[in-house]
């Protein structure tokens, strides 16, 4: 077991591919409804495994940086 921060987004697996879908589908486009905003964002989800394989591939791995015990230096 590794102890992980209480907030660390880039290390939650979730927040990556959320990350995934506001670049896709998000980012400089407008929805002029929320059933197309909703079909937008369902769309991308759905093509996780198809068409956006090796983007996501390099985005959700397993592999951490893990640091070992540093030494606490008091001023």
């Amino acid at each position: 077991m590794v102890f992980l921060p209480s907030y660390s987004p880039n290390l939650n697996l979730i927040e990556r591919l959320w990350r995934h879908v506001k670049k896709q589908v998000l980012y400089s486009r407008y929805y002029e409804t929320f059933p197309k905003f909703k079909a937008a964002i369902m769309g991308c989800i759905n093509s996780t495994s198809t068409s956006n394989r090796k983007s996501l591939e390099t985005l959700l791995t397993l592999k951490f940086l893990v640091i070992g015990k540093t030494q606490i230096v008091n001023t």
